[in-house]
């Protein structure tokens, strides 16, 4: 029971004062209004709560300060005090384990931002670093609320310091389920993972509106930000879905791959799959002609238990897979050429996005299993101008930096800098395995015989067949299968349909590997 000013009325007695709380917290949990939830929903979107039970384990959720209000006054504020200040927050369990959360309540000032809101999420963050356990943000907000000004701008500064301050101690994980425009998107960005839902989530820096007045360009918001455009073209969303609930129980799964801080391994499961399964079908999947292009994820849904894989940013930078799986029950990170698209080359998109997703997987433990089909770095004026030399130093970087359980697999080509980047053995990988179709080289036989031989092949009477010839020598002398194990160059060759069974017994081995980095603040990675 509330007075005419929203203020708690007295109540005479111990059991008419918990009726009274519990008034006051029914009004905190149904909101604002009922009219406000039919426009939420008209929108196609759920409620902050209903978003945090399919999220959470059913009844697991516990609210921290649901009942904080504002003490902001002018512009009509001081007349308009709803609990929770439109943002729901608490800690609640996936699959069993500890998840703290915080979720835009859009029926409340449009889900803006102000000094109580801000406070709310600082505490929840703070609460989530100190107990060593992931962070989950539900966002649908129309960015700082205006009306408090700069004090609502100071609450994104301490949102902003804590994500750096979470940044590879704490899993986090950013869910993208209404509007998240100006310096509100930052946040997201510095977390882990990026999820959206089409048509109804959208994130840029500047709207539709402004960038028509400066540029002249119309756009509409789902064009300019959508889930579409950060999955596919800016690299910004890792996963897109159509719904909130496939979203939701996608995050989930996803946080059934990670551990709950860096100082705990991922979560490992008993494995139906049998460890010594065979893959004949490999035999079959991966052509030994270089030239001709293969689906590299039927690789490895024959290599992992049973088949099944997250992939992350599957629609941005496809020559390049990352993805989380588990073999014999044990969380590993994939990266992989994807001989369909450009025919696995490195390019900008794909350095950078293969680098990041081996931060992560150093900062959390996972161990990384690299894939090799590569046959070099895009080359042209594009990528020279736009910095394939710094973006690739990235990728380089992030293997040379990365301390957890390293394994290589070179299924088929590996020419030039992109092999050493991608986890050769000279960069620090622990095991480098290679299949006899594998072809180690500084580059394809018949550029480098055109290099070498080029003088016998201009004055030869049969310019081609000279060529031919020569290219023939080339592979014989220094690209038969056996050329870099026979160096040192790779631990062992091993038949294609053991690959399964290597892997497994090398993590094993590797299950309790140490590896110190120098004594360092910080290193200085290339940008």
């Amino acid at each position: 029971m509330t007075n005419l000013e929203g203020a708690p009325a007295e109540a005479s007695d111990v059991r008419g004062r918990v009726a009274e709380l519990h008034a006051i917290r029914e009004q905190a949990r149904r909101g604002p209004s009922e009219r406000a939830t039919e426009a939420q929903k008209a929108k196609g979107k759920l409620t902050a709560r209903e978003r945090i039970d399919l999220l959470l384990d059913e009844g697991s959720f516990n609210e921290v300060e649901p009942l904080r209000r504002h003490r902001a006054s002018g512009f009509g504020l001081e007349a308009k005090r709803p609990y929770t200040d439109g943002v729901v927050t608490g800690w609640g369990t996936v699959h069993g384990r500890t998840v703290f959360v915080y979720a835009h309540d859009f029926r409340i000032f449009g889900g803006a931002l102000g000094e109580a809101h801000a406070t709310k999420i600082h505490k929840i963050m703070d609460m989530a670093i100190s107990a060593g356990a992931p962070l989950v943000s539900l966002n649908d907000g129309a960015g700082a609320r205006i009306q408090e000004g700069v004090s609502a701008l100071a609450g994104y500064g301490g949102i902003f310091q804590r994500n750096t301050k979470a940044s590879g101690v704490i899993p986090q994980i950013s869910v993208m389920l209404g509007p998240c425009a100006g310096g509100a998107a930052y946040s997201p960005a510095l977390t882990d993972f990026v999820f959206m839902v089409r048509e109804t989530s959208q994130m840029f820096i500047t709207g539709p509106d402004v960038v028509q007045a400066v540029t002249g360009e119309k756009v509409t918001q789902n064009g300019l930000g959508g889930a579409d455009v950060h999955a596919e073209t800016s690299g910004v969303c890792h996963f897109a879905y159509d719904d909130e609930e496939s979203c939701l129980e996608e995050v989930r799964y996803l946080l059934s791959l990670l551990p709950q801080n860096n100082r705990e391994n991922p979560p490992t499961v008993e494995s139906d799959d049998p460890a010594e399964r065979r893959g004949e079908a490999l035999l079959d999947l991966v052509p030994a002609d270089g030239n001709r292009p293969y689906d590299m994820r039927k690789v490895i849904e024959e290599i992992v238990d049973d088949g099944d894989y997250l992939e992350v940013h599957e629609r941005w930078a496809t020559n390049i897979i990352c993805a989380l799986s588990r073999l014999d029950g044990q969380v590993v990170g994939i990266i992989a050429n994807q001989p369909q698209s450009l025919a696995g080359v490195l390019d900008i998109e794909a350095s950078e996005k293969s680098a990041r997703f081996i931060q992560m997987c150093d900062a959390f433990n996972i161990p990384l299993i690299t894939l090799l089909d590569v046959p070099g770095f895009l080359p042209g004026v594009d990528q020279e101008h736009g910095g394939i030399i710094r973006h690739g130093a990235k990728m380089l970087y992030a293997y040379c930096n990365a301390t957890v359980p390293r394994i290589s697999v070179i299924l088929r080509k590996a020419y030039g800098g992109a092999y050493i980047v991608m986890d050769s053995q000279s960069i620090g990988a622990d095991l480098t395995y290679a299949w006899p179709t594998n072809e180690i080289a500084v580059m394809g036989a018949e550029g480098a015989a055109n290099v070498i031989f080029r003088r016998q092949i201009a004055g030869a009477d049969d310019p081609e067949a000279m060529r031919a010839r020569m290219v023939k020598e080339y592979k014989s002398e220094l690209m038969h299968p056996y050329y870099a194990a026979e160096r040192g160059l790779v631990d062992d060759v091993i038949d294609p349909v053991e690959t399964r069974e290597v892997l497994i017994r090398s993590l094993a081995m590797l299950r309790n590997k140490h590896a110190d980095l120098p004594s360092r603040k910080h290193g200085n990675p290339p940008q």
